[in-house]
Order: structure tokens, then sequence, then C-alpha cells
């Protein structure tokens, strides 16, 4: 009869390599999370600033980082940070201006807190 020893995986506490890789795959995937919330967000400014439905959104974000050639999760930022403080990029500005056919906008999209008065505290 042949042999049937079979030995139990060693799980990934013996591999320090697998540890490392398994380590960095949770970072990434926690990093991915918060960034896709970001976009999210930052669509929902462009969806109530431009009037426009959630994928024209999406495709206004995608447009205005493709022709500012900024990063798409820091202009997600950027346009939360001026929906709070009223303060954005003028390149980033001035796209999402022509993207949404909407030219002279300035300081923070209406209803934000800044323009409202509320506090964010």
């Amino acid at each position: 009869m042949p042999s049937t020893d079979v030995r139990p995986d060693p799980g990934p506490d013996s591999d320090p390599d697998q540890i490392f890789r398994l380590q960095e795959q949770v970072r990434q995937l926690k990093e991915a999370v918060v960034s896709h919330a970001v976009v999210d967000q930052a669509i929902g400014v462009v969806i109530a600033l431009g009037g426009v439905t959630p994928d024209e959104g999406w495709i206004v974000l995608k447009e205005v980082s493709q022709h500012t050639n900024i990063k798409l999760r820091n202009v997600a930022e950027a346009i939360l940070i001026w929906g709070r403080t009223g303060v954005i990029p003028p390149e980033i500005l001035t796209v999402l201006e022509d993207r949404l056919g909407r030219p002279g906008l300035s300081g923070p999209p209406p209803g934000s807190p800044h323009v409202s008065g509320r506090s964010s505290r």
C-alpha cells in the first residue's frame, strides 16, 4: 500500500515572504476602498453641481483627470476640498467648468457648508 503521509499546509506563519505579500495585498485593498469612497463623493458633488446623471458625473471626473493630467483620486480630493473650503486648483476648475458647460463657477459649490455658513465642526 502506498504511503498516505499527507502533511497539513504549514500556513502563512511559516513563510515570511507570503506574510509580507498578504499584508501588502490588505494594504492595497484598504487604499482602494478609501479611494473609491472619495471618488464616489466627488461624483456626487459633480452631479449636484452640473445636474448630470451618476454615469455622466463619472465621465466628467475622468475627463477632468485626463485633461489636467492629475490622478483621478487627486481630482476627486480637490473637488471635496472645494466643497468644504471654496478653494480649488484653477486648472481643475477650468476643465470642470468646460465639461459641465458652466463657465464662471467660482467659490465653493452651492449648498456646501462654506457657502451656507454651517460649521464643519
